[in-house]
Formats: structure tokens, sequence, C-alpha cells
């Protein structure tokens, strides 16, 4: 007599195949997670290169030279606002002086500067210099962390293009490949619908960033014009493009704000106040209720689920935990009721 009978057999055989699974998907995480940027990425370049190959007069059975158009029409527009702006050296001032400035917070030498910048009294200068000396640690292990963080967003900014190019290229065939290699004969009509759902959902949850970007560009500009910040249109499309990468992003996009603010005379601590403002505004009502909108999810889930991605993936868990549960949301709907999901819905 066996050991195990065949069901027994097949079902241990199953939870080991999706241990093993488990544990391929946690060791190549780094990778999952870049080829994810990938994807997203690709789906942001998707809607400038059919504009381009919609309206082209040579090639427009053919994706390829229109994916290199729209890299080289975005290269173009960001090297004429870095010389028309004049960034590039001023962005090299910028960044030796920031040493000196973070010394300056962490010894709590730039109390003594704000205080006869804003004709303090010796009690203020010495309450910000106790506060900021007691928090000198805090203040240089975020400095290099940042330092840490700088090569390897710098390598993913490299990569993650690089690999969007093969997505926009052949997506298609990509997809049409998986698809074959996942369903029978017999469930092939009910995969390529789910597809298609996916991508859809994909599309709004692009759509809904744009979104958030575009408002928090507004904010940003309106703020430092009022306030009197130099070059607040190009600050402001910092900030609104780093909206893209949740929690590093508007934590870059301020510290470099206040930091020009600090360096310029400028009123740095209410447009940091401001920040704070825009912060609460935008994580807990504006973020929610256009992801909710674009992804038929409830505010209150959106925040949750940025929450618990927060806390199990950091900073890419917070990016990505909102799409797959929007896309666990459209394979549950699919399986259990068998009606369209986002597929009913008009892509952008």
């Amino acid at each position: 007599m066996s050991l195990f009978d065949r069901r027994t057999a097949n079902v241990l055989l199953t939870i080991l195949l999706f241990a093993v699974v488990l544990a391929i998907v946690y060791i190549a995480r780094g990778v999952i997670v870049i080829f994810s940027f990938a994807i997203l990425f690709a789906y942001l370049i998707d809607p400038i290169v059919r504009f381009l190959q919609r309206h082209s007069l040579f090639f427009k059975n053919l994706r390829g030279p229109h994916v290199l158009e729209a890299y080289l029409s975005l290269l173009i527009v960001i090297v004429l606002i870095v010389h028309g702006l004049g960034l590039l050296g001023k962005t090299g001032k910028l960044l030796k002086e920031v040493p000196a400035l973070a010394d300056g917070l962490a010894t709590g030498e730039i109390a003594t500067e704000l205080g006869v910048k804003y004709g303090w009294n010796d009690t203020q200068v010495l309450r910000l210099k106790t506060l900021l000396v007691q928090h000198r640690t805090d203040i240089r292990g975020f400095v290099r962390a940042l330092e840490r963080a700088i090569p390897t967003a710098i390598g993913g900014l490299v990569v993650i293009p690089i690999l969007a190019i093969f997505f926009l290229s052949d997506g298609s065939n990509l997809a049409n490949s998986l698809i074959r290699l996942v369903s029978t004969k017999d469930n092939l009509e009910t995969v390529q619908s789910l597809a298609d759902d996916l991508n859809v959902m994909l599309r709004h949850y692009i759509r809904a960033k744009i979104t958030l970007v575009g408002l928090s560009f507004i904010f940003y500009s309106v703020a430092m014009l009022v306030l009197g910040f130099p070059h607040p249109i190009a600050l402001a499309l910092i900030g609104g493009i780093l909206e893209f990468i949740p929690v590093a992003g508007w934590t870059i996009t301020a510290t470099t704000i206040i930091t020009v603010g600090a360096l310029t005379h400028s009123h740095w601590i209410w447009m940091a106040a401001l920040i704070g403002v825009w912060r609460m505004l935008i994580d807990y009502w504006i973020a929610p209720a256009v992801l909710g909108h674009e992804l038929e999810l409830h505010p209150l889930l959106a925040i949750f689920t940025v929450m618990v991605g927060g806390a199990v993936g950091g900073i890419v868990g917070i990016y990505l935990s909102v799409p797959l549960v929007a896309a666990l949301r459209v394979v549950w709907r699919r399986f259990t009721t068998h009606a369209p999901d986002f597929g009913s819905m008009s892509a952008p």
C-alpha cells in the first residue's frame, strides 16, 4: 500500500510548486520590481507613441520608429528646459553647497544665520539650535540614506526606460505569447478578455497618476510664485514629475525647494508649512479620491492599500500596492461574476 494516494500526492505537489514559485518571486523580487516599473513607464509613454503613429505620414504600421520619436521628443524637451532655465550650472552649485547646509543643520549653526536674518533674540536661536542638535543623528542618517539611494535611483532611471522600449515596441506580441502560454483552447477567450481588462485598468491608473502630477505642479508653482521663490516653474516641474515616486519623490522635492529657499533667503519656512499641508491633503483626500474614481476603489480602501503596501514593501510597496489590488479586483470579478469589468470603460 502506498504512503499517499493520488489525490494527496497531487495536493502536496501543488503546494510544493506554489512554494517554489513564491521562493523564486522572493529571490527575484528586485528584477520583478524593475520590470513592473518598466511596464508602468511603457503605459505612460504609450499615448505619445499612439499619437505619433496615428498622425505620421510614414511607418504607420510600425511602432518601433514612433517609439524612438517619442523618446527623442522627450529628450529634446528635457534638454530645452534644462538649458533654457540654466539648471545645469545652478544644480552643480547647489549640490556643492548642500553638504555645508546639511552640516549646518546637524550642528545647529544654521540657527545663528536664521536669527541674524530674521532678527530673532538669543532665546529663539538657542531653542532652534538645541532642537537641531538633539536630532543631529536623524539629520545625518537621512543625508547618508539619500547618498546611498541616489546611485540606485540613477541606475533605475537608466534601466527602466530601456526595458520599456521592448514593451512599447512589441508589447502586444509579448502579451499574446504569455496568454497562449498560460491558457488552453477552452479558456483562451476568457484569458484574453481578462488581459484586456487589466490593460485598460493600468491605463486608468496611469491617467490618475498624471492627474496628481498636474495638481502638484499647479500647487508648487502657485505657492512659490506667491512666496517669491526663484525659478518657481522649474522647481514645480521637478515636483510634479517626482510625484510619480511615492514618499521619496515628495521628500526630494521638499528638500530641494526648502534648500533653494534657504540659500536664496526666500520664505522657506512658510513654504515648508504649505508643503506639509499639501501632503496631508493629497495623501488623505485628493489621491485616494482620484485613484478611487479611476480604478473604482473606495477612497478608504485606497488609503488602506497604500498603508499596507508601505508596511510590507516600503516605497516600492506604496507605489505598486494600488495597481496590484486593482488587478486582483479585476481577476476576482472576472472569475466570480463572469462580468466585464474595466473592459467596458473607455480607454484614455
